[in-house]
């Protein structure tokens, strides 16, 4: 039994193992449980849902890798979302012209990499807390989209930004396609990138990365931006799925996208983790939220069963890494 988990640990890595076999204790659970959970309808809805909570998973994901965390995901998403929903109604709405849709998607991206250039800079030069900082962050995206929009949503676009959120390429769910190109560049990031390198030693130690001669504060601002400008690319998805926006879609997303990254072997303090386990991480808990669906549960069992799910994973590392560790001692 040993030597197969190093086999599988050789092949796939140590922290493929948890998200794997998750994958099928659900696909098995409610294969048996849930009538059609092995359909093509469900992975259908699986890779419809999937792109919006992978794209604010992978824009947790760099800060978690540095040791620190951004609350203000959701809250950026909604806000660039917004900002690309003035742009288009500012050139009529439903009869916007195409080039319109660029710029909105310049603003939304401009806004997103702002709000994150902000969160990083606070971080980099105070030296606070990533949790203050980014739940202040938090607050005030949130009081200013409920300031912007009157606590309402901002809806009606033109007929082409409806395919970037229900389209299909040959077959392909369009938001899907997003998404899997942002994996990729994510995982190009850490694993080809300066960038990426310097954010795991920042993870593993901040004081010895600067005494390496790393500018940390360069690379934490680089982080949050980065992570802010991935939100406003989850925040066009969802105007374009939902044909509107407002200021508070998706909140329950943001204990999501943590646990998405924690199950996917992310180090909760920091420098290690991969793209890949989070992706799969990310596969099951659409799977598990699709099948609670189909047996009828009630959705907010589904969120608590999620917090569960969380302290579970925890649990499970923490002894793991227990045994683990008292292995290598006997040896």
């Amino acid at each position: 039994m040993s030597s197969l988990i190093q086999k599988f640990n050789s092949a796939f890595g140590a922290d493929m193992a948890g998200p794997i076999i998750a994958f099928f204790a659900v696909t098995v659970i409610f294969g048996l449980g849930a009538d059609n959970f092995l359909s093509l309808g469900t992975f259908g809805s699986v890779a419809f849902q999937l792109p919006e909570l992978g794209l604010l998973t992978l824009a947790m994901l760099l800060p978690l890798l540095t040791g620190g965390i951004n609350l203000s995901v959701t809250f950026t998403a909604n806000l660039s979302g917004l900002a690309a929903a003035g742009v288009l109604q500012m050139y009529g709405g439903v009869d916007a012209p195409a080039g319109a849709f660029a710029l909105a998607v310049v603003a939304a991206l401009a806004t997103g990499g702002a709000a994150g250039l902000m969160t990083g800079a606070a971080i980099a030069y105070t030296r606070a807390h990533p949790i203050l900082i980014t739940l202040s962050m938090m607050i005030f995206l949130r009081g200013l989209g409920e300031f912007l929009t009157h606590g309402g949503d901002v809806s009606g676009f033109p007929e082409y930004v409806a395919p970037i959120g229900h389209g299909l390429i040959l077959g392909v769910p369009v938001p899907l396609l997003i998404f899997i190109a942002c994996v990729a560049l994510w995982q190009v990031l850490l694993t080809r990138s300066k960038l990426g390198f310097g954010l795991l030693m920042i993870g593993s130690n901040i004081e010895a990365g600067a005494y390496s001669g790393l500018n940390t504060r360069r690379i934490l601002i680089l982080v949050y931006t980065l992570s802010g400008m991935m939100c406003a690319v989850a925040g066009i998805i969802m105007m374009a799925r939902f044909n509107s926006v407002r200021i508070g879609h998706g909140e329950s997303y943001l204990l999501i996208t943590v646990l998405a990254a924690f199950l996917g072997g992310i180090n909760p303090f920091g420098g290690f983790g991969r793209v890949l386990p989070v992706f799969v991480a990310l596969v099951v808990l659409q799977l598990l939220s699709s099948g609670l669906n189909l047996m009828g549960a009630n959705q907010h069992l589904a969120t608590a069963l999620w917090g569960v799910l969380m302290i579970v994973v925890m649990a499970a590392r923490t002894i793991a890494s227990s045994y683990f560790l008292s292995r290598r001692k006997k040896v």
